[in-house]
């Protein structure tokens, strides 16, 4: 049997064993432990079955997973985003579209400490649609603001899927965090635009809310220093050498847990529940990297990425436009993966690919969380959706995806400023390092 036709029939029973709800981690094991013995032998994949999962445990490396997603989970649970919103309230809030704006902001906020979409989504969810629903805001705008300004935390440093991207590829960790600032920076930006404009067309979808008080919005900055100095601690240690990544985030998961504890929002049953959901969800995440590690040494000994890139550089065609079908190919998987999944099925595939079509790995890897965390926001599969789905019971999916609409559009516009500009991702990682 050919590489490409064992490839193939990989895929295809891949996706039948995800159609068949098999979790995508289990899948990818199974998988490529058969691809592997019907190629190599028996003996070898149970070798790698008993040798993988150990090295992917103990991989020092993969430490800064559990650490940021501790960091994240007792950022959650510390009122840090009620704070944050607030503040953000206190200074756009009596603008028409301010409670929408104060949202975005907020999980701007909130993804510089938190670094998971749906954490951002799940928590702002609790703290601003009630906001937005009390003071008249259509159901619609509401959910989809929170719905995608949750998208923001897989980009704004720090992010355990930036994290992750690093790990697969090779690339420095500390880089992709400087070069994910810009690019977030700039998503913010966007949505406030799209927010300004929507709440002029349609005045009746963002109405103001009542008017500004600068004493009050001074006052409120008070909140937020508790976020703002965890940011500076963990990225400019990582800025400054003064830590590696994986010791940035430990850093930072402590920081987190000390700053709750001071400030009266930890107790032992609270870090009790945060310590178990973080060992939940990375649990979750290492089955899925080990799957993902299992199914990489499957293709390699494919040579299925060697030939995809060779085949790459021998089209006639621009490398624009190969660019251009790889991310309409993952807007399509962004639709029914897991951003996660997607970047560890099929990074080890496209990754040969992107060099040799000649792109920076840092700018791609930046395009790529861009590019899939739009899926987080678009059917059948939007998990954000879902999450403001079990937030608010009595709002359909269809209104949630309705409000996310017009982000969708900006992210797309979005896209698109990187591609053209690369520069917007690059120039901040190249000025400090």
């Amino acid at each position: 049997m050919s590489g490409e036709l064992a490839a193939l029939i990989a895929f295809v029973a891949l996706f039948a064993l995800m159609l068949l709800r098999v979790p995508i981690g289990i899948a990818m094991i199974v998988v490529g432990s058969t691809g592997f013995a019907s190629i190599i032998g028996l003996k070898p994949a149970l070798s790698q079955l008993s040798t993988v999962p150990l090295r992917v445990a103990t991989d020092e490396v993969f430490g800064v997973v559990p650490l940021f997603i501790l960091m994240g989970t007792f950022a959650a649970i510390s009122g840090m985003s009620s704070e944050l919103y607030k503040a953000s309230n206190a200074w756009v809030g009596h603008r028409r579209g301010g409670l929408a704006m104060a949202t975005i902001l907020a999980c701007g906020g909130f993804a510089a400490i938190c670094g998971s979409s749906v954490a951002s989504a799940a928590t702002l969810g609790r703290v601003a649609l009630p906001e937005m629903l009390k003071f008249g805001y259509k159901r619609s705008l509401a959910t989809g603001t929170i719905a995608a300004g949750g998208t923001l935390g897989i980009l704004i440093p720090p992010s355990v899927v930036l994290a992750i991207y690093g790990i697969i590829t090779e690339q420095d960790i500390a880089v992709l965090f400087m070069a994910g600032l810009i690019p977030g920076l700039l998503a913010v930006f966007m949505y406030l635009i799209l927010i300004v404009g929507i709440s002029r067309l349609d005045p009746e979808a963002a109405p103001a809310v009542g008017k500004f008080n600068f004493r009050t919005a001074i006052v409120s900055l008070r909140g937020i220093w508790a976020v703002s100095l965890l940011f500076v601690f963990v990225i400019g240690g990582i800025y400054f050498g003064i830590f590696t990544p994986t010791e940035a985030a430990a850093m930072g998961a402590g920081g987190t847990l000390i700053l709750t504890w001071l400030r009266g929002t930890m107790n032992f049953s609270l870090m009790k529940s945060a310590l178990i959901e973080t060992t939940r969800l990375t649990g979750a995440i290492f089955v899925i990297a080990i799957g993902a590690v299992i199914f990489g040494y499957f293709l390699t000994i494919t040579r299925v990425p060697q030939e995809l890139a060779s085949f790459a550089g021998s089209l006639d065609w621009p490398p624009l436009a190969v660019l251009i079908v790889i991310i309409i190919g993952y807007l399509f998987l962004g639709m029914f993966l897991d951003a996660l999944a997607i970047i560890l099925l099929t990074v080890p595939i496209m990754y040969p690919v992107i060099i040799q079509l000649g792109y920076d790995p840092i700018w791609f890897g930046i395009l790529l969380v861009m590019v899939v965390e739009i899926g987080l926001i678009t059917p059948p599969y939007g998990m954000n959706v879902f999450v403001l789905k079990s937030v608010s019971d009595d709002t359909s999916l269809g209104t949630i995806y309705r409000g996310v609409v017009p982000f969708v559009a900006a992210d797309v516009v979005r896209v698109a400023l990187i591609v053209a500009f690369p520069l917007l991702v690059l120039w901040l990682p190249k000025s400090m390092f």
